[in-house]
């Protein structure tokens, strides 16, 4: 049981309302919080628009004048109204539905609200924006409307939450089952694609084939970033060296974790003293050649790990020009 106000409050914040000479501190990190968060809603909420916008353009302007369809819940949507001639703006709202309560169980509510506003918000742009049709060539249908749509479906997840919740089917049948996520799009949409080659035409499936790889191909460039970046991983006897080497030579921050030595081209050294430093940063694919170089004049026998990053948020990201 509450017994005060600030009791009820706290809850909701959660943490304890201080009192007193040091509430003036927890008054004002809770506004800088608030800010954070409102800052973040509104960054969330433009790209949810602008993606709304750029899959409406997709859909009106390049796949439903010429009656192609996509994969995923889009794809149900689409199909469904060029067999039952219903409106599409209906049937998007109507397909996603389902998703949306999944997505508020198995995420959250803040991800299955931000989903209910970006698909209500491209129902609506489907009903009433007045988008121009492009063109009536086929190949540039399937490219440039895959291409708009999966543009659309990228910012909506940048923004938190979702336009099409094929994915989100995805996540739940893959915790009940033993399949992956991607097998279970890949399931979804084998099933959407033969029922379009059954109830429509084999030429509509094969173009809706090629419409969804240009939509997933857009998506994930946007999901996981315009310029690739690779993590590295250097574990060196001469690592002061290699960590000077790259904070001068390529001006990028970097990382330093302690540990102990294992078992290697030298042999077993797990009873000797003596730690280890080992080195992590991050670099662009353009630069990998320059930084192995440089190790391998510092350390031949260095051992070097590379893996992909997707994305990245603070620390030296951008290359710092150095003085």
């Amino acid at each position: 049981m509450f017994t005060k106000v600030s009791d009820i409050i706290s809850s909701f914040w959660g943490e304890p309302i201080k009192t007193g000479s040091g509430s003036n501190y927890y008054k004002a990190r809770r506004m800088v919080e608030r800010k954070i968060v409102i800052r973040k809603f509104v960054i969330d909420f433009f790209l949810i628009c602008l993606g709304t916008l750029s899959a409406g353009f997709g859909l009106k302007s390049f796949l439903m004048p010429n009656s192609f369809l996509d994969g995923g819940a889009t794809g149900i949507s689409l199909m469904v109204a060029e067999l039952s001639g219903l409106k599409l703006s209906y049937l998007l709202i109507l397909v996603n539905l389902p998703f949306i309560i999944i997505g508020y169980n198995l995420i959250s509510l803040q991800f299955a609200v931000k989903t209910a506003i970006g698909i209500t918000i491209l129902s609506l742009v489907v009903a009433f924006f007045p988008f121009p049709i492009i063109t009536h060539d086929k190949l540039l249908i399937a490219v440039f409307g895959g291409f708009f749509l999966g543009a659309g479906i990228g910012l909506a997840v940048r923004g938190g939450g979702v336009i099409d919740g094929t994915e989100v089917l995805a996540i739940a049948v893959s915790r009940k089952s033993g399949l992956t996520i991607g097998d279970v799009i890949l399931i979804v949409n084998v099933l959407i694609f033969s029922s379009a080659a059954l109830l429509l035409s084999v030429e509509i499936a094969l173009y809706a084939m090629l419409t969804y790889l240009a939509a997933s191909k857009t998506v994930d460039f946007l999901i996981e970033g315009i310029e690739e970046y690779t993590g590295v991983t250097i574990v060196s006897v001469k690592s002061d060296k290699i960590a000077n080497m790259i904070i001068r030579e390529l001006g990028r921050g970097i990382t330093v974790y302690r540990g102990e030595r294992g078992y290697g081209k030298s042999g077993d050294k797990r009873y000797q003293d003596g730690d280890m430093k080992i080195i992590y940063t991050v670099i662009t694919r353009l630069e990998i050649n320059k930084l192995m170089l440089e190790i391998e004049k510092i350390d031949p026998y260095a051992f070097v790990v590379m893996s992909s990053v997707k994305d990245m948020k603070g620390g030296m990201i951008k290359k710092r020009p150095l003085h």
